[in-house]
């Protein structure tokens, strides 16, 4: 045994001995064991399996878990007052047991007595350590000893109960229960239970607040109003100062107006007088020049007297020699007209004798076939005209048509190039937004706005618990080349102008920051700043060979990082480079975790249950922010322009043609009208000569015997003879004419001669004459100027002065009572450092009404003082406040507990998933040692398991679904098997296995025994088999012991 020794040095937690006093069926019994396999065997009723019933007591198994008794007392043997149960452990090398309390051996000491009982753990010299029973459990859980797992301990009852078991639930509670996997899935589900315990809690007390809230509101609201109600007697009594001053103010400005009336009345006064001096002076010298020229004039006016009586007399001539020859040359033209009215009537005649002569001679048969013929030839080309007026509007409808087209394309051409232009103006703002890119990288997220936002951001930092964070495309960076900046444009563009802020009251400040600068429609994320990075198990993310939006992304903040996988998805969204592969991933393959898959033109594709979504990419975008190459984007998009141009360029030659093409089909419309119309025209006249020639034939069916023309003859004679008569006078009236014109050339030339021979004198007089009259004319407009001057001095002027020096002691007065009134109220000095807007006292007045009337129905409300109702508002919104925290707080946590409880239940399914293939393979290893194969069957959802066993000697190859179909001896070497391949899945410092070899042949058995021996001795454990069956085909050794109970007394 020196092996064994020297082995135990170097373990822990094995059984060394198992001493039991009046215990079961043992008055006194004491087993020792090795630190490998041991082997108990005796006779029935020998008390082979009260050792493990000790055991299992030793460690704190409750009396009904044994299946032995229902209470300890029940264990003490019959006639003793008590029972004792003494366990030693070794405790040695590095998985020791508080080796500095308890040595190299720990011994656990129960005594079970009629009232109770009691648990000791004593050290290596048997000294007291401990009686609680937390230390015992503590040492347990420290060398991972289950008792009531069947992997530690099998007892017969438990080996017995997994045999007979005929369903696959009952062995599935085995397999459960003796993996842990049953004790796991509980504490997960009573932690779920108590989650879902706690948020009902939470609700609850959530709940409660709801009235306090409502009072904090109404609270709120009444504080508001008391505080409007102060508000509004401060500004009352300001209103009252103001009215004071106000109404001083005004006769103060009404006092100076009237000062600078004065100042600009007797302004008036000087400028008056030095006008009137001016026109005086004005008056004499031109009263000089008058006398002067009355004088000249005056040698002249005999002379021209003279000339006048001449002239008059000539003149009169003149007029009388005109006035005949008007007369004769009126007699002369009406003489004229009279003759050619004759010659006119004559000519008239004689063509109405020709004319009725030659019709009553054309009235013959002949004439009225032809007229006939006529009428039908007319009637003819009636229809033909109607026929091509016809065509001509048919063909009208068709040029119209296609005018109409035209137009419409025209139309369609013109909204292409304003679309096509609309886009270019958007290249040139996206050239000008990366130009200034260029400049400063953060314009590219909120251009000008985000650069003032920033600004008022570092002018009121004090305001913000911790600085806010963004625009978040600020401390975004992309890893590689840019060829995948646009997807990513599309993928998370919307999150790059973001902000992020710690709390609701950094996010109102910045909101107004933003609202100060212009910058609307910001969108602000509340983050906690504290959150470290997110650790995201690789089991929850997408495969490693597919590119996700994260493995691009160069972030300088781990704030950043999470919201852009909280509010992203970053993680979830891969990339891809065309079509073809994002269809194969996302629709073909279904990756598991994908969110969304986008490709490099921005194409987007996902699915939902079993919709299969592509979306594609926004043409707005053209670039992504993201992109180091600005240059080359810029590049792209000129050239973009360009070629948007030439299609501009393009478009406007074929809006040109197009509106050729439409000018010459309104132009051949509108020629095709004038041919209407001409067409019409001519069908008219054509049916008005028809309707005269059926006239004309109507009337030459009636014609009689010739006409008679004598009278018509007379009447010529008798014209012919006045006609003479008139000639005759004509030719008088032209002779006298000829005499009255030379008369009047006559006269004409010696007025001429009158008039050059008193030219000088005529002219010289007419001078002064002119000069005369020009000066009492300035005389005249002075002495009406210095009249008004005068009378504006005496009735304007210096009324105005007297009046306003009157007016200017009445109001000096009226100024002073008001300000010694207003300074009773309060000092110039007081309402200057009021810093309040002016305004009139009608004003005044108006809001100090309105004020009172507020303040009369407002304190009729409210029967608490303001500083009541604001101290009760602080105390309750303190508390609301710690109360929300303390809500928030506790959601947070409830939040990360449920959160790591998911990540444990998924754990605890993949290690089940584990376990149940591990089970599997070690069960048919084991099965395979017979010649038999086998196959464990477990259904976690259904909580069934199933047992397949294969015999050699089938040649049918059918399985055994069911172990009640084997005989006694291969169900037992089945079970060994199944509990040998349970207890590679377990981690014990000992093993038991009661009556393991039940109902096994004997070669079943020793292939049983050799198969749980090497087990034993290559897994290097502590293995305990208890069995009452020979086992002498075992042979005992260093790593092997045998041990043999007596027989029992009759």
């Amino acid at each position: 045994m020196a092996g064994s020794s020297s082995s135990n040095t170097e373990k822990a937690g094995t059984i060394q001995r198992i001493r039991v006093e009046n215990f079961m069926c043992h008055g006194s019994l004491s087993v020792d064991f090795i630190d490998y396999v041991n082997f108990i065997t005796g006779q029935n009723g020998s008390g082979k399996s009260a050792i493990l019933t000790a055991l299992c007591v030793a460690f704190g198994i409750k009396a009904r878990g044994t299946q032995r008794a229902t209470s300890l007392k029940d264990f003490i043997k019959n006639g003793c007052s008590h029972a004792l149960v003494v366990v030693e452990m070794t405790n040695q090398g590095v998985d020791a047991f508080k080796f500095d309390d308890y040595g190299g051996k720990i011994v656990i000491e129960r005594r079970i007595t009629e009232s109770g009982n009691t648990t000791v753990l004593k050290d290596s010299h048997g000294k007291k350590v401990s009686n609680r029973k937390e230390d015992l459990q503590e040492l347990v859980d420290h060398f991972n000893i289950d008792v009531e797992n069947p992997c530690v301990i099998m007892t017969q009852d438990k080996s017995r109960e997994f045999l007979h078991s005929g369903t696959g639930k009952d062995k599935f509670k085995f397999f459960y229960r003796a993996t842990l996997l049953q004790q796991v899935f509980d504490l997960l589900k009573g932690i779920q239970q108590n989650i879902d315990a706690a948020g009902g809690y939470v609700d609850e007390m959530e709940q409660e607040m709801r009235p306090v809230l409502e009072q904090l509101k109404q609270l709120h609201e009444k504080m508001k109003s008391v505080e409007s109600m102060e508000q509004m007697g401060q500004n009352l009594v300001t209103l009252r100062k103001l009215a004071a001053w106000s109404e001083a103010n005004e006769e103060e400005r009404r006092y100076q107006e009237g000062l600078q009336k004065l100042e600009k009345y007797s302004a008036r006064k000087p400028a008056c007088e030095e006008k009137i001096n001016k026109i005086q002076d004005s008056l004499k010298s031109l009263r000089e020049d008058q006398t002067s020229k009355k004088a000249a004039i005056s040698s002249l006016l005999q002379k021209t007297r003279e000339f006048r009586q001449m002239q008059d007399e000539k003149q009169k001539r003149l007029t009388q020699a005109t006035r005949e020859d008007a007369q004769i040359e009126e007699e002369q033209s009406a003489r004229k007209r009279s003759i050619e009215q004759m010659v006119k009537r004559l000519q008239w005649l004689e063509q109405q004798i020709y004319d009725i002569r030659n019709r009553h001679m054309q009235a013959s048969q002949a004439e009225e076939k032809r007229q006939k013929e006529d009428y039908f030839r007319l009637q003819s080309v009636i229809d033909e005209s109607s026929n091509q007026l016809r065509r001509l509007e048919e063909e009208m409808a068709t040029i119209d048509s296609r005018s109409t087209s035209a137009s419409e394309e025209v139309n369609q051409v013109r909204e292409e190039i304003e679309e096509k232009k609309r886009e270019s103006r958007e290249l040139n703002a996206q050239i000008q937004k990366l130009q200034s890119q260029q400049s400063n990288k953060v314009t590219a997220f909120g251009g000008e706005n985000v650069l003032r936002l920033l600004r008022t951001i570092e002018q009121r930092c004090r305001e913000f618990s911790k600085p806010p964070l963004g625009p978040l495309g600020a401390h975004v960076g992309l890893i590689g080349d840019d060829s995948w900046a646009l997807a990513l444009e599309i993928a998370i563009g919307k999150l790059l102008n973001a902000f992020i802020v710690t709390n609701h009251r950094d996010m109102l400040v910045l909101r107004d920051c933003a609202k100060t600068c212009g910058y609307h429609n910001l969108q602000i994320i509340i983050y906690d700043f504290n959150r470290p990075l997110l650790n995201i198990p690789s089991h929850m993310l997408p495969d490693k060979a597919l590119m996700t939006i994260q493995s691009l992304l160069s972030i300088d903040s781990a704030t950043v990082m999470n919201v852009l996988i909280d509010q992203g998805s970053v993680e979830r969204q891969v990339l891809v480079k065309d079509y073809h592969e994002g269809k194969h991933v996302v629709f073909e393959r279904r990756a598991a975790h994908v969110k969304e898959v986008y490709t490099l033109d921005g194409t987007r594709m996902f699915t939902r249950g079993n919709t299969q979504t592509t979306l594609p990419p926004d043409s707005r975008i053209r670039s992504g922010r993201l992109c180091a190459a600005v240059d080359d984007v810029i590049r792209n998009i000129e050239n973009d322009m360009s070629a948007l141009q030439e299609d501009i360029q393009r478009r406007e030659r074929h809006k040109r043609a197009a509106e050729l093409s439409l000018h010459n089909l309104r132009d051949e419309l509108q020629s095709f009208k004038r041919r209407k119309r001409d067409l019409q025209m001519h069908i008219s006249r054509q049916q008005l000569q028809l309707r005269d020639l059926r006239n004309a034939v109507d009337a030459e069916t009636n014609l009689g015997a010739d006409p008679n023309v004598d009278e018509l003859e007379e009447e010529i004679a008798r014209l012919n003879s006045d006609r003479q008569s008139k000639e005759d006078s004509l030719e008088k009236l032209k002779i006298k004419r000829s005499q009255s014109q030379e008369k009047v050339s006559s006269i004409r030339s010696e007025i001429d001669l009158l008039h050059e021979s008193a030219k000088d004198d005529i002219e010289a007089f007419q001078a002064r004459e002119n000069e005369l009259i020009a000066v009492e004319e300035e005389i005249a407009k002075g002495v009406a100027a210095e009249s008004h001057y005068k009378s504006i001095m005496q009735e304007k002027v210096m009324q105005d002065i007297r009046n306003q020096e009157a007016e200017n002691e009445r109001q000096r007065r009226i100024l002073q009572e008001t300000i010694a009134k207003a300074s009773e109220i309060c000092s110039r000095e007081e309402l200057e450092s009021l810093h309040v807007p002016r305004r009139s006292s009608e004003q005044l007045r108006t809001e100090m009404r309105h004020l009172k009337e507020t303040l009369q129905r407002e304190e009729g409300r409210h029967e608490e003082s303001a500083d009541e109702i604001r101290s009760k508002f602080n105390k309750m919104q303190r508390r609301v406040e710690k109360k929300k925290a303390q809500y928030s707080s506790y959601r947070q946590k409830l939040a990360m507990v449920e959160e790591a409880l998911g990540a444990r239940l998924k754990k605890f399914q993949r290690n089940s998933s584990y376990l149940k293939r591990q089970l599997t393979w070690q069960f048919n290893g084991h099965l395979q040692k017979k010649g038999m194969s086998g196959k464990i069957q477990v259904d976690f959802s259904d909580e069934t398991l199933g047992i397949q066993v294969q015999m050699p000697q089938d040649a049918s190859n059918n399985m055994v679904k069911d172990t009640r179909g084997l005989s006694g001896g291969e169900r037992s070497f089945s079970t060994l098997c199944f509990a040998l391949a349970l207890q590679e899945m377990t981690e014990a410092p000992f093993r038991a296995m009661d009556e393991f070899d039940v109902f096994m042949d004997a070669v079943s058995r020793k292939i049983s025994l050799e198969t749980v021996v090497d087990f034993a001795v290559s897994h290097g454990s502590q293995w305990i088999f208890i069995t009452p069956h020979d086992i002498s085909m075992v042979k005992a050794g260093e790593r092997v012991k045998k041990q043999q109970l007596a027989a029992p007394r009759p």
